[in-house]
């Protein structure tokens, strides 16, 4: 069995394409990941903030102050003129405009003679556009002017005025630490990319010592070797897995070490917080739990290696398996799942959602025993299925 394996891993190291899998995907796809995430998004918004506004204002004579609150900021609105018919979501939806206020007749700055108003701004708020905002700061500016004319001439003190604005304010008081609050918004995710990196690392080992090996014609050589079958079928279970374990191994120290340059190199906050929070038996903790998942990886790859025909089909195969994987992980992304009950034995899913608790910091150790215990017997089965698989005759040779 051991002679299998060393001589299956020997292999792997002289292919080009696994090492590619196994250590150069996990080592990049995080920063990758993370300063593509961080660049886009900030060059979107800083656009955003940035995009002189072309507008065209209805009823300007109504709101004089609007009107040249506006206009004396040339470096954010453009007016553009429109005929008195036009058709506003059309013109914005090609773009001639970026929106479009209406002012009611009835409007006035004495509010207390003329009540609330309400202006009707259209924009097309289906992408990144900073309109609403950027416009609300110009109508507040204002609208805070004559609400504080009302209260002087109402001879408020400051106390009734927030009596009036708020009569009843509740007080909010998060009991989630902050550790906790982005755990819950970044926990989820992370066993989506560990998850598709410790089987991509796997995948293409898998693929060459079934399905490749039929194509080369060197299975049968193996088969008439006196060894017997489970040995051959564990030899190259042990070496796919080691494989992964790599794989998943290069991945966490990846995100670990990318964590700490992001948060301190790049300076940004939250991350260098989370960091420091993340303790290193946490990250320990979430590489032994892909441990038992990589081997259910295995022991399914190698099995639908065995069955294939080509290595083209055993490529086919495992790209369908990749969205039964994703499945699970989905299933620990839904609002009111939990690490508790029944999830705690649910496989992989189970993994997903330790990996979320342990970066929220709200991991119930004891729940440890079900996750391993569950993984472990379907990795075991499957382990079982495919040395099965491969002492049937027509699977070998199909």
């Amino acid at each position: 069995m051991w002679l299998i394996f060393k001589k299956e891993f020997k292999e792997l190291l002289r292919d080009r394409k696994t090492l590619i899998f196994m250590i150069a995907l996990p080592l990049l796809v995080f920063p990758l990941i993370l300063g593509a995430t961080i660049f886009f998004t900030t060059s979107a918004v800083s656009d955003a903030e940035n995009k002189v506004l072309k507008y065209a204002m209805v009823g300007q004579a109504n709101a004089p102050a609007i009107y040249q609150a506006m206009k004396d900021a040339p470096d954010k609105f453009e007016e553009v003129e429109i005929a008195a018919d036009a058709d506003y979501a059309a013109l914005i939806n090609r773009d001639d405009i970026d929106f479009v206020l209406e002012i009611p007749a009835t409007y006035n700055e004495d509010i207390l003679s003329s009540g609330q108003h309400t202006l009707k701004l259209y924009f097309n708020d289906a992408g990144l556009n900073k309109v609403y905002r950027r416009v609300e700061e110009v109508v507040k500016t204002l609208s805070d002017e004559y609400q504080s004319q009302a209260f002087e001439s109402l001879s408020l003190s400051e106390t009734q005025r927030d009596a009036l604005m708020e009569p009843i304010v509740i007080a909010r008081e998060n009991v989630a630490d902050e550790r906790e609050v982005w755990g819950e918004r970044i926990g989820a995710m992370l066993p989506y990319f560990l998850f598709f990196l410790c089987l991509q690392g796997a995948m293409a080992p898998a693929s060459d010592m079934g399905a490749g090996e039929k194509e080369r014609g060197t299975l049968e050589t193996l088969l008439i070797s006196p060894m017997e079958r489970y040995k051959l079928v564990l030899g190259k279970f042990f070496a796919i897995a080691l494989s992964g374990v790599i794989s998943a191994l290069i991945t966490v120290t990846s995100m670990a070490v990318w964590g700490i340059v992001i948060s301190q190199g790049m300076a940004v906050e939250f991350v260098a917080n989370l960091m420091s929070m993340i303790g290193l038996a946490d990250f320990a903790l979430v590489f032994f739990m892909l441990v038992p998942v990589v081997a259910i990886f295995a022991s399914l790859l190698l099995t639908l290696s065995i069955y294939a025909r080509s290595f083209k089909e055993a490529q086919s195969y495992m790209g369908a398996l990749v969205m039964v994987i994703i499945f699970p992980v989905l299933i620990a992304m839904m609002p009111g799942i939990e690490l508790k009950g029944a999830w705690v034995w649910v496989p992989l899913t189970n993994v997903a959602l330790a990996m979320k608790e342990l970066i929220k910091g709200t991991m119930d150790y004891y729940a440890l025993f079900g996750i391993f215990t569950s993984t472990a017997i379907i990795a075991g089965a499957l382990i079982a299925f495919s040395v099965y698989w491969f002492n049937k005759e027509k699977v070998l040779f199909r």
